[in-house]
């Protein structure tokens, strides 16, 4: 039996709104679910299931829309069909009907039905087509509205800390995204008795008293949300095209430059003392420089019509949750060497790499060559390493060390000091230029004492 689910929408008020299709709709499917009774047309559903003590026990309010998903499909299968009612339109703001469209196992009908945005644009006297808005969620505001100037309808403002936060983004950076005397609309409970629509200042935007049904309009922005990224994203498309040193520069050229910033990185987080706070300010210039660099490759790159930085951005954002399973996932990792193992096997996977070797260049340091290639190797829970080409411990190479040594007992003798390191959780790379330091900076000392004396 194919599960069938016949998806409503509510509307964005009271039963008036609710459509002749939707009313129908009702009336023939008997088995029936709301997404939420914290609705005031949910009450002409009154024998319908809710999912409302999903959302009582959960901890996560991800881990909510799969969790209704199961149920629905679970019931929809059992019985051939069920009807599920979502507040509002069901193809607007509704991360359910999203994953439900998306599943294989049921078949899903969505009867279309007025939306609380329907209201909105008729409450600000606006049409949002020849205006430019662009609809963002509150709780994802810093991230979904970047880069934006407005105007912006702010929704799913369903509690203070959303209002808090939608401000923070706003005043953040040099200058606030809106001018001190600026004003916006908050709009709540629309097409209810005690509807609200109300112009105030922004800056008091973290006072208004919010619930489950409060959008916030932002007619126009000073400056965009996360300005100075924007900004710097401009000033190297700036540079490229008006300095004569920056429009000579290839991917090629610029090779070096990357790797001296990255180097000049890596000496500045060596000088950071996180216990006495010292060492930030060097280390947050070094990171714009080599964060310059990226904006350049991706500004060279862009011009070719390869990529952006904003592609940049979302493939590593991308990357980073698939390699993750266990943090947005179902799989467990116990300790920080389970997540290594995992994220070795879906690289390997990912790339279509036959061994989780492949893809160690061999042209790196041969001190970092050794390190990763054990770390490689320590991802393989099945590896036996009597079977490899190593001293079994660090005494075991010292003692084949002898007093005639040979590459391959210098080798082995290195490679067992790497690999204590390794087990010790000691990056042997630091270790061994912390050493160099010190001794050049004692032989240097007694250098200039030498020539004191003289």
């Amino acid at each position: 039996m194919t599960a069938r689910v016949v998806i409503i929408g509510l509307g964005p008020g009271d039963v008036e709104f609710l459509t002749v299709g939707t009313r129908q709709a009702i009336e023939e499917i008997s088995e029936q679910f709301v997404r939420t009774r914290r609705h005031p047309a949910a009450s002409i559903m009154a024998n319908a299931q809710s999912f409302d003590e999903v959302y009582e026990t959960s901890s996560d309010i991800e881990a909510v829309y799969p969790e209704i998903v199961e149920r629905l499909i679970t019931a929809a299968s059992r019985s051939g069909e069920v009807l599920y009612a979502v507040p509002g339109s069901p193809i607007v703001a509704e991360r359910t009907v999203e994953l439900l469209l998306a599943d294989p196992r049921c078949q899903v009908e969505i009867i279309p039905a007025l939306s609380f945005l329907d209201l909105t644009w008729a409450r600000l006297g606006i049409d949002p087509v020849s205006v430019g808005v662009r609809i963002i969620d509150g709780h994802r505001f810093a991230i979904d509205a970047a880069g934006e100037r407005g105007p912006l309808l702010v929704a799913q403002c369903d509690s203070a800390d959303v209002l808090s936060d939608v401000k923070l983004a706003l005043d953040a950076g040099i200058n606030s995204c809106l001018s001190a005397d600026a004003t916006i609309t908050v709009l709540q409970r629309l097409g209810l008795p005690d509807e609200v629509v109300e112009e105030i200042p922004w800056a008091d935007l973290d006072r208004v008293v919010a619930d489950h049904l409060t959008s916030i309009y932002i007619p126009e922005l000073a400056s965009p949300v996360a300005q100075e990224l924007m900004r710097f994203v401009e000033l190297v498309a700036v540079l490229r095209s008006e300095c004569p040193w920056d429009r000579e520069q290839t991917h090629g050229s610029l090779r070096r430059h990357l790797l001296e910033e990255s180097y000049e990185v890596l000496e500045a987080i060596d000088q950071l003392d996180v216990e006495a706070g010292t060492g930030y300010e060097h280390l947050e210039e070094e990171l714009g420089d080599l964060l310059y660099q990226v904006l350049f490759h991706s500004q060279l790159a862009s011009e070719a019509g390869q990529f952006t930085i904003a592609d940049v951005a979302l493939n590593v954002h991308d990357k980073l949750r698939s390699r993750h399973p266990h943090v947005f996932g179902d799989v467990e990792a116990e300790d920080a060497d389970a997540v290594v193992r995992n994220w070795e096997q879906i690289k390997k996977v990912e790339k279509g790499r036959e061994s989780v070797f492949d893809g160690v260049p061999d042209a790196i340091p041969a001190l970092l060559y050794a390190l990763k290639i054990q770390k490689k190797a320590g991802s393989l829970a099945d590896l036996d390493q009597n079977a490899l080409p190593v001293a079994p411990s660090l005494q075991a190479a010292i003692a084949g060390f002898g007093s005639t040594p040979d590459d391959q007992t210098v080798g082995l003798m290195l490679f067992a000091i790497v690999d204590e390191a390794r087990r010790a959780g000691i990056d042997p790379e630091t270790a061994l230029r912390a050493a160099a330091v010190n001794y050049r900076d004692a032989a240097r000392s007694a250098e200039l004492e030498g020539r004191a004396g003289l």
